[in-house]
């Protein structure tokens, strides 16, 4: 294939760490890309106001893949105490830059694989009824709804005489009617019939290629009739492409139980934004955690590929470093999976896979170390001696 350009986001904290690492195993595998630095996350937000610069959107509309490390957000009020004081008093408010990209480029089709690894001590494991344990193989792709939802960020606090006006007119809002605007925070949960269709059409053709036997819409519609109702409903009509594959439905507090239980009874997973997202980290913490959730966020035009880890910044600093970069290397399998480099793709798993049963080169995650910098003299290994590995194994 052609030599790719890439734009590389690090973003803030441990995103910086891990995503070079990522980069070394894309080399060694023999993928040829050039890779362009691009400006992300909370400093810029200090310093400019603004956590997206738009030359970092230009240089993704320019070149279509991009691949992220992590980023720092905080809550309304601490977030603009930050701001450089040049800055304080412009009415400017934080938004989340990862959020922004998806919602700028309408990257709405969001993969969240969660497999299990042989040999990974963090895998989940349950009782037999012989006083036994089992460890059933999790084998997951979650399908989320990346652009919508609860995450769409129409939402006030006061509501504006209008919006107020209009959310009078329902019903059920009469027991707010007597409260006072200052006292009211509305968070809109919007679907669209187009989004609905492009997510679970997207499940469904995973499924196909895959060869996984169902689909479970995981939303909650006998509460949210109208948002749920609308994804389900055209799941339903998807579905009748697929004779092949089952249609399942859960309700997502239902299913976090039953993950608890029967977690390989799912294979393809589809959700709203903020369902998918808990769905998602539930189904991470079943195959080792957030050291090993990768995720895509896929438009038509733009990709961009992270680690659903955050920035965790009580590690950035320390070295040598001794955050898990397996998250981050399999996100840039991911990439690869993309645009067409599947062998190579294939290549890094094994690769991942091969460190992982072999268990002499493990995270402080992985021996279940609370983390410090002193998880190295307890046999911990450091962030570049876990790629390391990996890439030997790529030789």
């Amino acid at each position: 294939m052609a030599r790719r350009t890439v734009v590389s986001m690090p973003g803030d904290g441990i995103g910086q760490t891990v995503l070079p690492e990522a980069i070394r195993v894309l080399d060694a595998v023999g993928f040829e890309a050039d890779y362009v630095h691009a400006d992300i996350g909370w400093e810029f937000w200090i310093k400019e106001g603004n956590p997206l610069p738009e030359r970092t959107v230009d240089l993704l509309a320019e070149h279509g893949l991009g691949l992220f490390g992590a980023i720092t957000s905080k809550p309304k009020n601490e977030a603009t105490a930050e701001l450089s004081p040049e800055l304080q008093g412009k009415g400017l408010v934080y938004y989340s830059p990862i959020v922004g990209l998806r919602q700028r480029f309408d990257l709405d089709v969001c993969i969240r694989p969660c497999r299990s690894f042989a040999g990974n001590p963090l895998n989940f494991i349950r009782r037999t009824a012989d006083g036994g344990w089992e460890e059933p193989m999790v084998d997951a792709a979650i399908f989320r709804q990346n652009t919508e939802g609860l995450y769409g960020g129409v939402e006030w606090t006061d509501p504006p005489p209008d919006v107020r006006s209009a959310l009078e007119s329902h019903p059920k809002f009469k027991r707010f009617a007597d409260t006072p605007g200052p006292d009211l925070a509305v968070s809109s949960r919007i679907f669209t019939r187009r989004a609905c269709a492009r997510i679970t059409r997207a499940a469904f053709e995973y499924a196909a290629k895959h060869g996984y036997p169902s689909v479970t819409v995981c939303e909650k519609p006998n509460v949210l009739r109208e948002t749920s109702g609308m994804l389900e409903e055209e799941a339903r009509k998807v579905k009748e492409d697929y004779p092949d594959i089952q249609l399942w439905s859960t309700n997502i507090d239902a299913q976090m139980m039953w993950l608890t239980k029967s977690p390989e009874d799912y294979s393809v997973v589809v959700a709203g934004n903020m369902f998918g997202d808990i769905v998602s980290d539930a189904f991470a913490g079943l195959v080792g955690g957030l050291g090993f959730a990768c995720s895509a966020n896929i438009g038509d035009e733009v990709a961009v590929f992270e680690p659903t880890h955050g920035s965790a910044p009580k590690y950035a600093d320390l070295n040598p470093s001794i955050v898990n970069p397996i998250a981050m290397i399999l996100t840039a399998a991911m990439l690869l999976d993309h645009i067409g480099e599947l062998d190579r793709a294939k290549a890094v798993r094994d690769a991942v896979a091969a460190v992982v049963a072999e268990g002499k080169v493990r995270a402080y995650d992985m021996l279940r170390l609370p983390g410090g910098p002193d998880v190295l003299a307890k046999g911990a290994a450091t962030t570049a001696e876990i790629t390391d590995a990996i890439i030997a194994r790529l030789a």
